[in-house]
């Protein structure tokens, strides 16, 4: 009879004790935080930056810096989202993506809709590109009853605008089709006289594709660029300059930028 009531007290404190270890288990994981997911908007054809190697990866200097941040911010895990660059704005702004990686530059139309992150990743040196035997265009002050052709949305497009304007609108703008390849392709043949890029974007398409342009007068603009997200996404912004106070700081920010820009074109603050 003892025997019996030893044994059913033992049954009672073991499923006791085992009632008390789920319930810890269950509290523990209830505390552990979930990890946050981000997905990054980018393009696949913007050379050095964001486009596809010859691998069919998706790769490049802003490509590589958000794979950075992410190792770092072990909180989030950041997911690539590809698509032409037309269409980042408007994804941004319908919450069908939670960042921009694309080298943007801020302008007061941007400012007004969508939130920057305060510390800039490097320079964007716009000049004026021309075919390599176009020798009448010189400068921007050449290109007086030109024709120039840009991205449709960039900030090229925004920056040359406001200068044609500025000057009596004394050359024509047209918007490329299909991105970079529409740009090559109209500069190589003679139908559009000049576009507006980067020393980097030049090198990069001379040797991919032998597009035969060259830089032509000094930069236009040497903006900052920075990273895009939605209006609310403070705590995710801070984060993100959290990290590239780091990658900057360790010197990590400048070898991505030598490796895939070809100099260092990063800014401290």
């Amino acid at each position: 009879m003892k025997t019996l009531k030893w044994s059913t007290a033992f049954l009672a404190i073991s499923l006791f004790l085992t009632g008390c270890g789920s319930s810890e288990t269950v509290s523990s994981g209830e505390k552990k935080a979930e990890v946050k997911k981000v997905i990054v908007g980018t393009g696949t054809q913007f050379p050095n930056i964001c486009f596809i190697n010859d691998k069919g990866e998706l790769t490049g200097y802003d490509v590589e810096l958000v794979k950075e941040i992410d190792k770092r911010l072990k909180d989030y895990e950041f997911e690539f989202k590809t698509m032409d660059f037309s269409n980042l704005l408007l994804s941004l702004e319908t919450n069908k993506i939670d960042l921009i990686a694309h080298q943007m530059e801020v302008n007061e139309e941007r400012k007004k809709k969508f939130l920057f992150n305060d510390e800039p990743y490097n320079i964007f040196p716009l000049h004026v590109i021309v075919n390599e035997k176009n020798n009448d265009i010189q400068s921007v002050e050449d290109l007086s009853g030109k024709k120039v052709i840009v991205g449709a949305t960039s900030n090229s497009a925004v920056l040359i605008d406001k200068y044609n304007k500025e000057h009596g609108s004394k050359f024509e703008i047209v918007f490329s089709g299909q991105g970079a390849d529409d740009t090559t392709t109209q500069l190589k043949t003679g139908r559009a006289d000049a576009t507006i890029s980067t020393p980097f974007a030049v090198k990069f398409f001379n040797d991919a594709v032998d597009a035969q342009q060259k830089v032509v007068g000094s930069a236009l603009s040497n903006s900052k660029v920075y990273f895009m997200l939605p209006k609310d996404q403070t705590e995710l912004k801070d984060e993100i300059d959290g990290a590239l106070k780091e990658i900057k700081k360790d010197g990590t920010l400048r070898k991505l930028s030598t490796d895939w820009l070809g100099e260092d074109y990063t800014v401290e603050n």
